[in-house]
Formats: C-alpha cells, sequence, structure tokens
C-alpha cells in the first residue's frame, strides 16, 4: 500500500511539473504600461507621443502614478477628452497608484480631473483585441522602465497552485 501511494504521489507530482511547465510556456503575461514612463502623471508630458509608443491589448493595464492630493484620473468619452470636461465621466481614480484593467477592445479617454487637462494632462489609447492563437503575436512596443509584467490570466494561477501543492506537499488531495 505505501509503495502505492509512493507512486500516485510520484505522478501527481510528474502531473503539476507539466501543468507549470505548460503555464509557464503560455502567453500569460499582460502589461502594464506606466502612463509617462518614469516621469507619471505630470503636467507638461506629450502623453500623445508616449501613447503612440505602445501597442495596448484586453487584458492588459495602464496604470497612473502621481502625487496623491495633487492630480486624479477620470475616464470620459471623446467630448470630455477634447473639452477637458467631466459631463461624460465613467470612472475615476484618486489613489496615485491607479492600475486600470482593459477588459474590452476600443479607444479609452482619460484626463486629469484638477484643471491640467488644459496643460495636456490627457491621454487617449486605441485597445486591440487580442490576436488569435494561429497569428504569430507582433511584439509590443515599450520599454523597460515604462512596462511591467502582471499576470492576471487563469494561467498563473495554475503555475502558482502547482508550485503551492508541490512545495506543501498534495497529502490532502
Amino acid at each position: 500500500m505505501s509503495s502505492s501511494m509512493s507512486n500516485n504521489s510520484t505522478h501527481l507530482l510528474l502531473l503539476l511539473l507539466f501543468v507549470s511547465g505548460v503555464a509557464v510556456i503560455t502567453p500569460i503575461l499582460a502589461t502594464d504600461h506606466i502612463v509617462g514612463a518614469n516621469r507619471g502623471w505630470n503636467p507638461g508630458m506629450n502623453y500623445t507621443l508616449w501613447a503612440n509608443n505602445h501597442t495596448f491589448y484586453v487584458g492588459d493595464f495602464i496604470s497612473f502614478r502621481y502625487q496623491k492630493n495633487q492630480y486624479n484620473v477620470f475616464m470620459v468619452n471623446q467630448s470630455g477628452y477634447d473639452n477637458c470636461t467631466l459631463d461624460s465621466a465613467v470612472g475615476n481614480w484618486s489613489s496615485g497608484k491607479d492600475f486600470i484593467l482593459f477588459n474590452k477592445s476600443g479607444r479609452y479617454y482619460f484626463i486629469c480631473g484638477n484643471g491640467q487637462c488644459f496643460s495636456g494632462m490627457k491621454v487617449t489609447v486605441l485597445v486591440h483585441p487580442l490576436p488569435t492563437p494561429t497569428a504569430s503575436p507582433s511584439p509590443k512596443n515599450s520599454t523597460s522602465d515604462s512596462a511591467g509584467p502582471v499576470a492576471p490570466r487563469p494561467g498563473f494561477r495554475v503555475l502558482v497552485t502547482s508550485l503551492a501543492v508541490m512545495w506543501f506537499g498534495g497529502g490532502w488531495i
């Protein structure tokens, strides 16, 4: 009986290693696009140029880093973006480290709501659908200081669960 349990544990461990390997190989990482890179969300930046140097996909994040009580972020429609108004606001953030998930493709508009929009604190980005698995993915345009990987997709959970089971043992399974 002991040999059978040991053999089952070995098979379970091998299966978990295989699942972990597949999870690592599968593209599971989204990109966190940090607005303004190392300069953050501040007046006097050309955010149009910044946005044009990035490719955004569904599942990616855009993050705004700024001084908490000095600035904020509002998601608006095109009219709100063009006119720097909050009438069309559909979201607002003020933590100083705001992460916004792109959950669908389309154009997104963001402005600073304390009057700094007129000083250029606004950015618009076009979010593309995820490429199909059969198509070869095109590399995302980003620099090492303006984008970092985050893992919101389910494959990451499989990897973490597999590693936890391997670390703590599978006796409860």
